[in-house]
């Protein structure tokens, strides 16, 4: 990686969790517009199989390429974006949409890391243990209020 990792954290005005999902799936398909590769992390496999379902209908007018992870080598290498909420393979560090409740164990491995953060007080709370993690780590977070 050159230069350090960006780090953004949009804070939701709701706690409804589908905001959460349709928030990523919005950063997702913009970084994919610019021709980025993205990492999903999920907190769970049940919500990783929410995200998978939500980006093919949360928008009319585009579709997000992407896959689960883990998959077969071939796909993963075309796809721009895998969801998971295990570890990612290496080919996709440009962006990191975080939705688990701690952050990367490696955050410099990421170009960009975005923590898409819902309304919830211990959501609320999470995060910010995970924006004084970065601060220690030596990057500067942004506040993005959604």
């Amino acid at each position: 990686m050159t230069g350090a990792t960006k780090v953004d954290f949009y804070l939701l005005g709701a706690a409804d969790p589908r905001a959460r999902l349709t928030t990523a799936c919005r950063l997702a398909e913009k970084a994919c517009e610019q021709g980025l590769r993205v990492a999903v992390r999920t907190a769970s496999p049940s919500e990783t199989a929410a995200l998978d379902e939500l980006m093919w209908t949360f928008s009319d007018r585009s579709f997000v390429p992407h896959a689960v992870w883990p998959a077969e080598p071939a796909i993963a290498d075309h796809t721009p974006v895998l969801i998971s909420s295990s570890a990612m393979p290496d080919s996709h560090r440009d962006v990191l949409i975080n939705l688990g409740s701690d952050g990367p164990a490696e955050p410099g491995r990421f170009a960009r890391i975005c923590e898409v953060v819902g309304a919830d007080d211990d959501t609320r709370r999470r995060a910010r243990v995970r924006w004084r993690s970065y601060s220690d780590a030596g990057l500067a977070p942004v506040k993005h209020d959604l």
